[in-house]
């Protein structure tokens, strides 16, 4: 299990280039599957994010973000958006605080667990996510 916040900072290497590719910026999720779907890295200063499919991932640990390969599109978008920083809203519309982080399964990718500033949220739970806010089942 890793958090989201842990993610974030690290180098991601490639097995064919000899330094890193970049650092990680964020984790974007598919709450509908609850699985990580994405990962957005910066290349350097003057470099554009590049985003990667969580398919692409290899292993991750506290040391780095390791890919089978550099190839993505720069600048893409995901599917998905990210979680943290998310404003939370019940389906009934009542506020449910901000997203302060999110648990995962490093192996697979699953979300575990989602915190937010009023408390956990159960990832069943978890009903959409957009530009405006991550909607959950009021419990």
């Amino acid at each position: 299990m890793m958090l989201f916040t842990e993610v974030r900072g690290l180098p991601v290497l490639a097995p064919t280039r000899a330094g890193p590719l970049g650092t990680v910026t964020s984790l974007a999720a598919d709450v509908a599957s609850g699985t990580v779907s994405h990962v957005r890295f910066r290349g350097g200063r003057l470099r554009g994010d590049t985003v990667l499919p969580w398919d692409a991932v290899r292993s991750i640990g506290p040391g780095a973000l390791r890919v089978e390969s550099a190839s993505a599109v720069p600048g893409a978008d995901p599917p998905c958006h990210g979680l943290l920083d998310r404003r939370v809203l019940t389906d009934a519309g009542t506020e449910h605080g901000t997203v302060l982080d999110v648990a995962f399964d490093t192996e697979t990718g699953r979300l575990l667990a989602v915190f937010t500033t009023r408390g956990e949220v159960p990832v069943d739970r978890l009903l959409g996510l957009g530009d405006h806010a991550l909607v959950v089942r009021a419990g």
